[in-house]
């Protein structure tokens, strides 16, 4: 079977054949009907040259007689009749061992061509739906993607907004332990401050008085000035 061959840079699928033009599908019709006459018209056309042959030798044998001899017209009888015999019996040992594989091989070529237009279409077909397939699947994947990307929009803002609000929490958790300590810090300094005065005032006394005070005596009026100083009290003097 012939094929066309493809124009340079034209895709088809593997495994199929490619499509006839529309040149070749007018030569297959037109071959198809010639080989379907030979069916029909073959027997016909036989009878019909075996009948003119057995209508032209009497019709040549009459002439002749009538007119005082066919050798008169410069005709030989015998060679007519001779070359018609040959030409019918050339005609059915034709029609016997020639017309027989000749209509064969043309009947395999009609129907290869057939096939491959069958196949043409198939192919078609294949591509269109392919292409169908294609596109759907690229649809599809787009539609994830933007999906997907919507998504990853949505994680990363809610990851954001949860960074901002530990960073907040944990800024006020910082904020709240150094105050805390600042005012442990400022307590414990107050405290020392105010022993530290206590003590002062006691020895300021025992300059005063010209006289020692005892260890006991000395933490007891040590303890009253602290109870009844209000220096360091509220942050103040």
């Amino acid at each position: 079977m012939m094929w066309v061959r493809p124009a340079v840079g034209v895709n088809r699928l593997p495994g199929v054949r490619p499509p006839i033009p529309a040149r070749e599908r007018a030569n297959v019709k037109t071959l198809t009907q010639w080989t379907r006459l030979p069916d029909r018209l073959r027997t016909r056309a036989t009878a019909l040259v075996l009948g003119g042959v057995a209508a032209v030798v009497p019709a040549v044998a009459s002439a002749a007689e009538s007119s005082g001899g066919i050798a008169a017209l410069g005709v030989n009888l015998p060679g007519l009749i001779a070359q018609l015999v040959n030409f019918t019996i050339l005609l059915f040992v034709l029609r016997l061992f020639l017309f027989g594989p000749i209509m064969k091989i043309v009947d395999e070529r009609r129907r290869k061509i057939e096939e491959g237009l069958k196949a043409s279409e198939q192919a078609a077909h294949a591509a269109e739906s392919s292409q169908e397939e294609s596109r759907r699947i690229l649809e599809g994947a787009r539609a994830e993607s933007r999906e997907m990307v919507g998504r990853a929009q949505e994680t990363a803002n809610r990851l954001r907004e949860e960074l901002e609000t530990q960073a907040r929490r944990d800024a006020e958790q910082i904020v709240t332990r150094a105050r805390q300590e600042i005012d442990a810090e400022r307590q414990q300094a107050i405290q020392a401050l105010r022993a530290e005065f206590a003590d002062l005032t006691i020895r300021a006394a025992e300059r005063v008085v010209g006289q020692s005070i005892d260890g006991a005596t000395h933490q007891r009026l040590i303890d009253e000035v602290l109870v009844n100083s209000t220096f360091g009290q509220d942050g103040r003097n």
